[in-house]
């Protein structure tokens, strides 16, 4: 059985979205930061991540696919903001074309993510903020409040193995 997922929208273009997983905090640092890890859980199943480039750093860039059983992909550009160690990570992810460049017709967010040590084990929160209450329900629309809790959910899956 998954732990809960809170998952409020803000009226003013955003998203809180907390999740508590029985793990340390190093151990989910290396699920968000390192390709091999993020790749088997942040696509909703049956679709698949799968990171082009990943430059885990400041002002870096994470460019990954998401693929589809029908053979659909997708591509996504994060670029980084600041990292804390450990802390949090903040990144700006848009949907991107074949060059890896961001599209500007489609909502682009801006994610931080935090990573807080708790008796239970890590609580994670992501801040999701758009640029317009439209590009916060295009995305809705799009299906993204049912596939990211069920990548979080692989997610602990993945570490309850």
């Amino acid at each position: 059985m998954n732990s809960e997922i809170v998952f409020n929208k803000d009226s003013d273009a955003g998203f809180y979205v907390m999740k508590v997983y029985k793990a340390d905090i190093s151990t989910l640092w290396d699920y968000f930061t390192k390709s091999e890890l993020i790749d088997q859980w942040w696509a909703p199943k049956p679709w698949k991540c799968e990171t082009e480039k990943m430059n885990f750093r400041e002002n870096g860039i994470w460019l990954y696919a998401m693929k589809g059983p029908n053979g659909e992909k997708e591509l996504a550009l994060a670029s980084y903001g600041e990292i804390m160690p450990h802390r949090s990570i903040s990144w700006t992810d848009a949907f991107a074309d074949d060059k890896g460049k961001a599209k500007t017709d489609l909502p682009q967010t801006s994610w931080l993510i935090g990573f807080t040590g708790i008796d239970e084990g890590t609580r994670m929160t992501f801040n999701l903020h758009f640029n317009s209450q439209e590009e916060q329900n295009q995305l809705i629309e799009m299906g993204f409040e049912e596939g990211f809790k069920m990548g979080l959910n692989q997610l602990e899956d993945l570490l309850n193995r």
